[in-house]
């Protein structure tokens, strides 16, 4: 049984670095502000594009927006 990817962010960690609401950072990006709420809280994983997008405002790279959590998995 295979147990599931967890995706943690560092999302809001960046926005409050950048000094930027939610709203701010939603228009940014082309987003509601619902969907960054959603995305630091990791209710939602954002698309590639839209990962991008962030990492792209903030300056850094996805891997350092994103990070994969592996479980252990039985083959």
């Amino acid at each position: 049984m295979k147990q599931q990817h967890d995706i943690q962010n560092r999302v809001r960690h960046q926005r409050l670095i950048a000094d930027m609401t939610q709203q701010e950072l939603a228009e940014r990006v082309g987003v509601t502000r619902q969907t960054i709420l959603s995305i630091e809280k990791t209710r939602y994983t954002p698309s590639v594009a839209l990962a991008l997008k962030l990492a792209e405002v903030f300056g850094v790279s996805v891997e350092e927006l994103f990070q994969l959590n592996r479980g252990d998995a039985d083959d």
